[in-house]
């Protein structure tokens, strides 16, 4: 299948110069503008973008400033079309992210060149990245099914908080809190970072894990030291393995998990938005699952009662902004609680 490349020129002479000299290589679309370039790409996302600096409206800078700011765009390869070739300016478009410059008036066997060489890199380093975080999530999931099953009184919690932590964020993102932050998470791998929250249990003795009633202030002590552990192992991990996004993640979900808004919580006693969102969302998960689960010193909340004790350590325990999504999706948790249970 053929790559697409857009390229995006206010002037009619440029555009039928490149699609003509790279329409037998590649599928490509011209558009007179950055404004209609981002219509387009609600339709399709193209391979590379050729993108004119000179336009009227919105300038080459300014269209490559918010593709670098939209998740999905971010890792489109930019080239820039440019009639002046100043040192300073490619050196600013290169650093805000652009691959590369080509001058006009265009050479085609160039611009074919150019195209078909950052293409082939961004091909090369789109397989290496899947690579590498293939082996990361299978690493991931074993270090989770170790805590999983060294944590007898704990069966089947971290698939129920992983699938708390999609339905709370995708909630977030329609209701618009916390957006902008959002916007920069690779959502289809940051639950998965999130089955690594307790990793830091591997280094708890078994008898204070699995003690079947309540701990001392001493055992607790021991416990809450799971925080610090988990940030241990993920950083050996990292240091070993060289780390992505999603050893990056995993170690915010560890490390900040037990914060308390109000800067209570520990291992830092960090307070509001000093908290890494990761901690703050996943604070909520961990606790809800808490309450309605049984364990062998206490019996299982209700769903009712377990959402009653969060909503009134609003603004103490938890973030406000996010117990208010929470609140507006409780019945799906509990759903998603009544699921697990039956399986």
């Amino acid at each position: 299948m053929r790559k697409t490349v857009f390229v995006v020129d206010d002037t009619d002479s440029n555009l039928a110069i490149v699609e003509e000299g790279l329409e037998d290589h590649y599928r490509v679309i011209t558009l007179p503008s950055g404004a209609r370039m981002f219509e387009m790409l609600e339709k399709i996302k193209p391979d590379l973008i050729l993108l004119d600096i000179e336009m009227p409206d919105m300038n080459g800078f300014q269209v490559l400033e918010k593709l670098k700011n939209i998740r999905q765009y971010a890792d489109i390869p930019i080239i820039f079309l440019t009639g002046v070739r100043e040192p300073e300016r490619e050196a600013s478009g290169l650093h805000m992210g652009a691959v590369d410059f080509v001058s006009k008036p265009f050479s085609v066997p160039v611009l074919l060149n150019r195209v078909k060489l950052h293409i082939d890199i961004n091909e090369l380093i789109k397989a290496r990245t899947a690579e590498l975080e293939r082996a990361n999530r299978n690493l991931l999931f074993v270090l989770a099914d170790i805590v999983e099953s060294r944590d007898k009184s704990t069966g089947g919690h971290i698939d129920r908080t992983t699938q708390y932590i999609v339905i709370l964020i995708e909630n977030m993102i329609k209701q618009g809190v916390y957006a902008d932050e959002l916007r920069s998470w690779d959502l289809d791998n940051i639950s998965i970072c999130s089955a690594l929250h307790d990793v830091g249990k591997i280094s708890i003795s078994d008898n204070i894990l699995n003690k079947p009633e309540r701990l001392t202030d001493e055992e607790r002590s021991s416990m809450e030291k799971h925080a610090e552990k988990g940030v241990e192992i993920i950083k050996r991990v990292i240091s070993r393995t060289g780390g992505d996004k999603l050893m990056y993640n995993a170690r915010l979900f560890a490390e900040y998990h037990h914060e308390n808004w109000d800067g209570t919580g520990y291992p830092h006693g960090l307070m509001g938005v000093h908290i890494p969102l990761q901690g703050r969302i996943m604070a909520i998960a961990d606790v809800y699952d808490a309450l309605v689960s049984e364990r062998s010193y206490k019996k299982a909340f209700t769903d009712e009662e377990a959402v009653d004790i969060i909503m009134k350590e609003s603004g103490t325990k938890f973030d406000p902004e996010l117990t208010k999504v929470f609140y507006s999706i409780r019945d799906q948790f509990a759903a998603t609680h009544k699921q697990q249970q039956g399986q």
